[in-house]
């Protein structure tokens, strides 16, 4: 039956692509209500990214969001080659303790697991609804959908923008962009190139542009182009298999013969940057949030950091334990971070126009890309390892706002180590050795909004006690600010979270605390 169907909910999200999915399955573990509208009626395995950088592997890692085989520690071989403007040379490295830090994994697959897990949490996914309405009060958000059995009007506490880079949900909000329009055309897809030797794989660069081309398992070339001399007068105009296939002759310099083209489309090197992530009840991740030139594989690493950077905070906020200014820290620390790869992306892209100044620039970085010191600094851009968050108000603690890296622990209970523990979704506070203990009575007071862990002094840290967020980020060790003085900027008093305020969980009834593991009594 047609016609305007009413839903409450804690958190309404638009969009099921991974940052979405991701989202909803983090809210959901917690215990938050979720409803995810999405207009595709499946996943579709059209070929998009495909890479994971090593902060998004560790992240999600520790979130407990890959399969075991993928958070194996690397040991010895924990680093991976990759390149910088399509130069050879970049190594990115990681810690031994964590996994490989670069994830080869198809975005549709990813697409899948996040949904599989956000409906074993209990979040309703509403696929083949489009969003069409977005309104905003004091009191909560309504997001209004149209669907195969009419329209659904679903009242929510907050929202989540993750609808990509047409977003109805950063149009509908008002939020404003700053904007670099396109300069380059660019064309991708999948091919049968019909003599192999005519087609090299790998990165082609002549003076007429670029290629890149790979081959799957199949023997099927997927091959991605670009050509700086403008942006396409059309870039909505469906491409042809004709049209690719000139372009690759015409870039390579002789005829390559094609077939059965899939999956054609066109890319540019259009940036946006949203001017806020958040205003008021919504919030935006993903390319609802930036959209950058996709060289460097960073656009999936970059939106699932905003979404595991955004859930935990908003899962405090609907249980009415989040501080006044927990919400507002998403886009103080996921803005820079996502202007830093639009900036990266774009360094990449001057490196690859054709022309003498560039030729002498990739030079230079020929030669910074065989250093030590070059590698480590690219690397750590590219993967997202250099991020340090922003300290917040007051003196910030030795070490805050730096990621704790996977260290073996020895407690009470059995060895585990900080990927382990970290699956509790709860800040975690690691009181280490002797000294750390005294840091006991006063956490005891934080009830269950934290999770106290005793270990053992362990020789590569260089704190007795470490208080660290759900994302894997330090918030505090014994310095400058004492423990009570740092948690007051994540959550509310001991006495509030003990007694389980909910005062923000409006509309829809409060979140179930016994259903979600991440939210029980620490023992």
């Amino acid at each position: 039956m047609q016609g305007l169907h009413h839903t409450q909910a804690h958190v309404v999200v638009v969009g099921g692509g991974p940052v979405g999915m991701l989202v909803a399955a983090e809210l959901a573990a917690y215990g938050v209500e979720v409803v995810l509208f999405e207009p595709e009626a499946r996943v579709a395995d059209w070929p998009k990214a495909t890479t994971l950088h090593a902060r998004a592997v560790q992240s999600l890692a520790r979130r407990g969001h890959l399969p075991t085989a993928a958070v194996a520690p690397a040991g010895a071989a924990g680093s991976g080659a990759f390149h910088f403007a399509g130069m050879p040379g970049l190594l990115i490295e990681a810690p031994e303790t964590e996994p490989q830090p670069i994830l080869k994994c198809p975005q549709a697959e990813l697409e899948r697991r996040f949904e599989e897990r956000a409906r074993a949490a209990g979040a309703r996914i509403l696929r083949e609804h489009r969003v069409t309405e977005v309104v905003q009060d004091a009191d909560g958000v309504r997001v209004t959908a149209d669907g195969p059995r009419g329209t659904i009007a679903c009242t929510a506490a907050y929202a989540v923008g993750a609808d990509g880079a047409r977003s109805t949900v950063r149009e509908r909000t008002g939020i404003a962009c700053d904007t670099q329009p396109a300069t380059v055309a660019s064309l991708m897809g999948t091919v049968t190139v019909t003599d192999p030797d005519s087609l090299a794989q790998g990165w082609l660069r002549t003076e007429r542009g670029w290629i890149a081309a790979k081959r799957d398992a199949e023997g099927r070339m997927h091959i991605r182009t670009l050509d700086c001399a403008g942006a396409h007068a059309d870039r909505q105009l469906p491409p042809t298999l004709e049209e690719v296939r000139r372009e690759v002759s015409r870039i390579v310099g002789h005829d390559v013969a094609m077939e059965d083209g899939r999956w054609l489309s066109r890319f540019s090197d259009v940036s946006r940057l949203a001017r806020t992530f958040r205003q008021g009840r919504v919030f935006l991740a993903g390319d609802a949030a930036h959209v950058h030139f996709p060289i460097g594989g960073q656009g999936l690493s970059t939106g699932v950091l905003d979404a595991l950077n955004l859930s935990w905070k908003l899962a405090l906020a609907v249980r009415g334990t989040a501080a006044p200014e927990l919400l507002d820290t998403y886009d103080a620390e996921r803005r820079p971070a996502a202007g830093r790869v639009v900036e990266n992306t774009r360094a990449q892209l001057a490196l690859m126009r054709p022309g003498p100044e560039s030729d002498a620039l990739r030079s230079v970085f020929t030669e910074v890309l065989a250093a030590d010191g070059g590698r480590r600094l690219l690397g750590g851009m590219i993967s997202a390892q250099d991020t340090v968050l922003p300290a917040g108000a007051g003196r910030p603690s030795p070490g805050a706002g730096t990621f704790l890296r996977n260290v073996a622990l020895h407690t009470e209970s059995g060895d585990t180590d900080v990927i382990g523990l970290l699956r509790d979704g709860r800040p975690l506070l690691l009181l280490l050795g002797e000294r750390g203990a005294a840091f006991e009575d006063e956490a005891r007071s934080w009830g269950q909004t934290l999770y106290v862990v005793r270990a053992r002094r362990a020789s590569d840290v260089p704190y007795d006690a470490l208080l660290v967020r759900p994302d894997g980020y330090i918030a505090w060790t014994p310095g400058a600010t004492g423990l009570s003085a740092a948690l007051s900027g994540y959550v509310v008093d001991g006495a509030g979270a003990a007694s389980g305020a909910r005062t923000a969980v409006q509309p829809g009834r409060p979140a179930n605390s016994s259903s979600s593991a991440a939210l029980r009594a620490s023992a």
